[in-house]
């Protein structure tokens, strides 16, 4: 009987002790979660707080700005208030010719925003053109072909071995490939005119088909005309072809080099001066 007793109590003793032993592992285990969610309430909170600090030293800085801004208006509605009290002696001729000089002044600043407004639009169509033709021609020899913006004017200067043989103004059948993409792109621009140019090297030329290098620039020119009107449906309203013979060469015609860079033609995106000569016209 006590044998029975002392093992019922070793039981007991045991089955307590693994008890307590789970019980105290689920806290440990429970502290830790709570520890970690502290922290990170923890950091949150000054997370809260920096950003709250932030956001306090902005707004103060606008309300200085704004603090400022007032004092300004309030000294410039002072001023004004001043020449009012000034101009209510003036007599009535006086007053008169103070207004219209007022709206001068306002038609000359309305004048200056529509050039700036124009020119900015210029630039922005300038821009699209330039990366439209480098994108279109992106798969031709760079030394053949160059697109480039001067003095807000887009050019796009080809290479006369692209285009024609030494000495003659037909068009290859290779060229029809090039000029077709720039066509392209000056098509999706229909409001723009187009100046085509034709430039020679120094050499004299004189055959049974060319008298000099003036006839020579200029029928290559046509011939590039033709073709954007004809093949490409360009309105021939928007063209105009034009020779320069050897007379503005880009380098020295000293070296074979040189006067391959100089024979080519050059394709002059013009910009819309309607648009400019109407705003001096307003002027006036």
């Amino acid at each position: 009987m006590l044998k029975q007793i002392f093992l019922f109590v070793l039981c007991s003793v045991v089955l307590f002790s693994c008890v307590s032993s789970k019980k105290y592992k689920a806290s440990q285990v429970r502290y830790e979660e709570l520890n970690k969610e502290y922290a990170r309430l923890q950091s949150d909170l000054r997370n809260c707080e920096e950003f709250s600090a932030r956001q306090k030293a902005n707004m103060q800085t606008e309300l200085d700005a704004l603090r400022k801004e007032n004092a300004f208006l309030k000294e410039n509605n002072t001023n004004v208030l001043n020449q009012l009290k000034d101009l209510s002696v003036l007599s009535a001729t006086q007053a008169e010719s103070v207004k219209k000089s007022l709206e001068n002044l306002s038609s000359k600043d309305a004048y200056i925003q529509d050039l700036q407004s124009a020119m900015s639009r210029k630039d922005s169509l300038n821009m699209a053109l330039v990366m439209n033709l480098k994108s279109a021609l992106n798969d031709v020899n760079d030394k053949d072909i160059n697109v480039q913006v001067e003095k807000g004017v887009v050019y796009i200067n080809i290479s006369d071995k692209l285009l024609f043989r030494s000495g003659s103004a037909v068009v290859s059948e290779s060229a029809m490939t090039v000029l077709g993409k720039v066509a392209q792109v000056l098509n999706a621009h229909p409001t723009l005119d187009i100046l085509v140019e034709g430039h020679t090297d120094s050499v004299p030329i004189k055959n049974n088909c060319i008298l000099d290098n003036w006839d020579l620039s200029t029928k290559r020119a046509t011939s590039i005309t033709r073709i954007l009107q004809n093949d490409y449906k360009i309105d021939p309203v928007r063209l105009t072809a034009g020779g320069r013979a050897e007379y503005i060469p880009v380098v020295s015609n000293d070296t074979e080099e040189g006067r391959a860079a100089n024979r080519r033609t050059r394709i002059i995106i013009l910009p819309q001066l309607d648009q400019f000569f109407k705003l001096l016209e307003r002027k006036g």
